[in-house]
């Protein structure tokens, strides 16, 4: 699937003082980022953002100004452990591009259960490391306003890595404050005056102080890493179709003291922080200072050092690693939100809604995401799925896979595999950087693809354009939308593709689910519903 033209953008330019060393890791409707090395050496790899100016200007009314602060201001931060770093920056006619620290470890919430969330001690990791990058940017006099765990990496070591200085603003100048005005964030994440005083409408709001707004979406973070779960939908007031309060107006009438079985789950030390953090009043809203002084800040913790990073990265990954699990014993429809039908010519369209993210950046529907497939040696094959009419699952398929990362979710009780952890050295080494939403199967793509559709009908996503392969075909591709659990948009790309193939045998399939937009654990809650849906067709480890 790699080499996929996308249709909508130049060529990307020539004339750059370095080389691409890899597919695209990631792609939407303006913008791509790849791998790249120096021209005469194999390291540093690096990333590289690729802007298409024209595009910008389009789908998400980025204007070359704005694109030009964005690359100012990355400048203007500096070098922090827990900040992506900025290497360099060019242009030509058509596009803007910007070299920066390459985020080895992937993304945090990939890596997080939902529903689950991650164990005190790490979430008291990973804040802390989120909190000491936004202190540092503060001190600087910029605030970021697009704090939500999509922009939450990890280095190859496991530290946090905070990045995209699209929405960043400069709130301090030589001791001179400045309101922003600016709508932008991630609903579940914005904190509720950007929601009230921004620019809406074409009217000018009152303005809101952005790095306050930052302190109240590192608490909604602090709450999702503890709880797998947003707090609500959005910081708005309001009822139900039933006329019940909403999640918002319960914490706010309750004064942030909500009878709520996810606040009820988190630890009770944790909890006046959470409530400082998140106080609608900003006046009364802890700072940053205030936060650092928090005995739940200021806690012991085995995992972190005096510097901030992680002591035992391989017992983090580990633990971390062994969280992830599916039950295919689970309700499928448990949670889901039955939303308004979208139509499927919208799929292909622009993505752009002020529901899904509130900030002027399109992130494209039909965004490109290249992979590459594993190679496997030669193997013999024969699951049974009745309704599939495929043979019964071969002893050799489930042995070899046994080595595979994301095979361990559908254990009951998930561990590292011995492979990974004789060997691991380092945090990557255990929960690698690629995606675990990914499952295998057994049978041709014209038999499973029906099945795959079928389940993604029962949980109302739309699909464009169905592909209809042949028993001959070796990949295709499902682009799919929708709603979460939080009625916010969900969208991105099913890839399914043969790994190996025999003429006597039914081939192995790897079923990869490749988000483009939306949160990346209601993207894993999703590809949960659907392996439960799928478990049928799917191989499991020997239990």
């Amino acid at each position: 699937m790699n080499g996929i033209p996308h249709s909508q953008l130049a060529p990307l330019p020539a004339q750059v003082p370095f080389r691409i060393v890899s597919p695209t890791i990631g792609s939407g409707a303006y913008a791509c980022i790849k791998k790249a090395a120096p021209i005469n050496t194999e390291t540093p790899v690096f990333a590289v953002k690729f802007i298409n100016k024209i595009f910008a200007q389009k789908y998400g009314r980025i204007k070359q100004k704005q694109l030009e602060m964005e690359i100012s201001l990355h400048k203007h931060i500096g070098e922090h452990k827990n900040i992506i770093e900025f290497y360099d920056h060019g242009d030509d006619p058509a596009w803007v591009w910007i070299a920066m620290e390459l985020a080895e470890g992937g993304d945090l919430f990939d890596k997080i259960e939902s529903d689950a969330g991650v164990a005190e001690d790490i979430a008291h990791v990973y804040f802390t490391q989120l909190v000491s990058a936004i202190s540092y940017m503060h001190e600087k006099g910029v605030a970021h306003r697009d704090i939500k765990p999509e922009n939450v990496l990890l280095s190859a070591d496991g530290d946090l890595k905070l990045a995209d200085f699209g929405m960043a603003t400069l709130f301090e100048y030589h001791g001179r404050r400045k309101l922003a005005t600016t709508l932008c964030g991630s609903p579940p994440y914005v904190a509720p005056e950007v929601l009230s005083c921004s620019t809406q409408g074409g009217t000018k709001g009152s303005g809101y102080a952005a790095d306050m707004a930052d302190i109240w979406s590192c608490g909604v973070v602090l709450f999702v890493l503890l709880a797998g779960n947003t707090p609500w939908s959005k910081p708005v007031e309001g009822r139900d179709e039933y006329g019940r309060l909403n999640e918002f107006s319960e914490y706010v009438q309750s004064d942030g003291c909500p009878v709520d079985e996810l606040w009820e789950a988190l630890p009770k030390q944790v909890l006046p922080l959470l409530r400082g953090m998140m106080r609608v009043d900003i006046q009364r809203r802890l700072s940053l200072d205030d936060v650092r002084r928090h005995p739940w800040f200021t806690r012991p913790n085995r995992f972190i050092d005096k510097k901030g990073r992680l002591t035992d990265p391989i017992a983090v990954a580990t633990n971390m690693f062994e969280s992830l699990r599916v039950d295919f014993d689970a309700d499928p429809f448990a949670g889901t939100q039955r939303s308004t039908k979208l139509d499927a010519m919208e799929v292909d369209g622009d993505m752009r809604t002020p529901v899904a993210s509130m900030q002027p950046v399109a992130h494209a529907e039909d965004v490109l995401i290249d992979w590459d497939a594993p190679k496997y040696p030669a193997m013999t094959s024969t699951q049974i799925v009745a309704d599939l009419g495929i043979a019964s699952q071969s002893m050799s398929t489930t042995k070899y896979l046994e080595d595979e990362p994301s095979m361990s979710q559908f254990q009951p009780h998930p561990s590292v595999p011995l492979s990974r952890s004789q060997m691991a050295r380092r945090f990557a080494d255990v929960l690698p950087s690629e995606r675990m939403t990914m499952f295998y199967s057994e049978g041709t793509l014209d038999l499973l693809v029906p099945y795959f559709l079928d389940a993604l009908t029962q949980l109302e996503m739309v699909v464009s354009s169905p592909p209809k392969p042949t028993s001959q075909d070796h990949e295709c591709s499902i682009k799919v939308k929708g709603h979460d659990g939080r009625d916010c948009p969900l969208s991105g790309t099913i890839a399914i593709d043969v790994v190996k193939a025999e003429d006597d045998e039914a081939p192995l399939v790897r079923v990869l689910f490749v988000k483009a937009s939306g949160d990346p654990l209601e993207w894993r809650r999703f590809f949960k519903r659907i392996a439960v849906l799928c478990q049928k067709a799917i191989v499991k480890p020997e239990f």
